[in-house]
This record gives C-alpha cells, sequence and structure tokens, in this order.
C-alpha cells in the first residue's frame, strides 16, 4: 500500500529524512483513487532493478506482502486483466456462488482459496473465463518453492511481544494523525477499490461514515491487523527459503548482523 500517495501515516511510509539518506524505489507510484495490481508492481520492480544495477548497488525488498514478494522473488508469469468481466462478476453479491463456479473451472485453483476471500475468488474466476485456461495453470504457483538467487530474512518475535508492539503501532499512527490523513484522501481524490481495503484506511473510512465510534475503529484496526500478521506468519513459514532471526530485544541490533552478513557475501 506504500505505492499509494498520501497515504503515508497508514502505511508506516519511510519519512522524507530516511528517504533523502537512503535511496528508496516503488514508492508513491499512483493516486489513491487509482487501483493497483500486482502486475503493476512487478513492472515498477522491474524499472527499479534496472536503475539500481546500473549503479553497481544491491537492492533490499522489504515487506510482508506475501504475493507482491513472491511474484518479484521467483518472477512469476502474470496472466492479464479483463476489467469489464471483473465488473460483471462483481455484480454477484453471492461469493459462495462465484467460488462454485470457480471450482468448476479450476479445482485446483479453488482448493487453495478460502471461498469467502472474495477478492481472489474472482480474480481467478476472471483470468480463468477471460483467459480460456486455469488461473492455476499460470506459473507453479505458491506453493512451489524453487531455487532463487535471493536471499530471504525472516523476523520472528514472540507472538504476546508482537500483539503488544501492534496495539502500541496503531495508536501512535492514530496520535500521528491518522484520521485526518483518511478524512483528506476521502475528500479529494478518494479511494479505490483497492486502496480502500488498506489495514487502518478502510476502518477509520467506517468510522467517518458513521458506522463505527472512533474507539470502535482503533479496536478493529488492532484486531485486523493482528489477524493479518498471523496470516503472514503462516504464509512466510511455508518458504523453506527463509532464513528466520528470532528477535528477543532490539529488532534492529539483532537483525542487521544478519542482513549485513548477506550484503558481504553478495558483494565478495
Amino acid at each position: 500500500m506504500q505505492v499509494y500517495r498520501r497515504m503515508d501515516i497508514g502505511t508506516a511510509k519511510p519519512s522524507a529524512a530516511e528517504r533523502a539518506e537512503v535511496p528508496h524505489h516503488c514508492l508513491d507510484l499512483v493516486d489513491p483513487d487509482r487501483d493497483f495490481t500486482v502486475a503493476q508492481f512487478k513492472a515498477a520492480h522491474t524499472s527499479a532493478m534496472e536503475e539500481i544495477g546500473r549503479t553497481g548497488g544491491l537492492a533490499v525488498l522489504v515487506g510482508g506482502t506475501g504475493l507482491y514478494h513472491r511474484v518479484v522473488v521467483d518472477d512469476f508469469d502474470l496472466p492479464g486483466e479483463w476489467p469489464e468481466l471483473r465488473a460483471e462478476l462483481e455484480t454477484v453479491d453471492d461469493t459462495g456462488e462465484l467460488h462454485r463456479r470457480l471450482l468448476a473451472l479450476d479445482p485446483v485453483g479453488a482448493a487453495k482459496i478460502e471461498p469467502n476471500n472474495r477478492r481472489r475468488v474472482v480474480r481467478a474466476l476472471e483470468v480463468s473465463i477471460g483467459s480460456g485456461r486455469p488461473f492455476s495453470s499460470f506459473g507453479p504457483g505458491v506453493n512451489a518453492y524453487p531455487v532463487s538467487a535471493v536471499v530471504q530474512i525472516g523476523i520472528r518475535r514472540p507472538r504476546p511481544v508482537l500483539t503488544e508492539c501492534i496495539g502500541q503501532r496503531v495508536h501512535r499512527m492514530i496520535e500521528a494523525g491518522l484520521v485526518d490523513e483518511v478524512r483528506a484522501i476521502a475528500d479529494s481524490p478518494g479511494f479505490s477499490r483497492t486502496s480502500a481495503q488498506a489495514l487502518g484506511y478502510r476502518e477509520i473510512l467506517e468510522h467517518l461514515d458513521g458506522s463505527t465510534s472512533q474507539d470502535e475503529a482503533i479496536a478493529t484496526i488492532i484486531t485486523r491487523t493482528r489477524q493479518f500478521a498471523v496470516r503472514q506468519d503462516r504464509w512466510f513459514r511455508r518458504d523453506p527459503r527463509v532464513r528466520w532471526v528470532d528477535v528477543e530485544h532490539d529488532p534492529v541490533a539483532e537483525v542487521v548482523p544478519a542482513v549485513l552478513d548477506t550484503l558481504h557475501q553478495l558483494t565478495r
């Protein structure tokens, strides 16, 4: 979600000072009223890698969005898009019905998608119908882990500590002005289908339209962020190529040596 301009506080985007000190790429690519796809991210990543390569630098890909991570690490073959077909599918309210359609067209793909995960179900159906081939036929899929030249380092913290950190982080974002940030974007230019799903933004939008109180919105952000963290953990734990660093006290002091060691090995 850091690809969106003006969505700074809720995405914990690096500050202007941090970005002046260390070159950052793939940030602030589009306005919040535009949809953004993993295919667009892959193209932006490719462009950034070419730029970094021309300077002789090394890239550190940072983030926890699992699919975006895998798409660039393993160079996935991405299917095209059929916006009109997607819009037609979106008119069907029953996500279960859409999943049953997918099951008939692509049983392998449907088995890997939770029936209530509407976004993924619609996308898989769009591709299966639009391309004329099963969604699961594109690339080896996220359950295959081929040999990769990319060194992956995972940060692992005790669950109770992570839970506490998430709560503190959300409250810091509120204090930093998240509500005002969401309000300003909602007023102009508004949120797209994809940007409106960002953790923190969706809940504050529900508060601003009067559906919930601010305290309820904050509690929901914390709960959904914890749930997302659990899904992230499960996603990355399945990848046998990840080298895990168990953090006890200071994540920076304990993780940086592993990163620096890797960078030194790559430059030898």
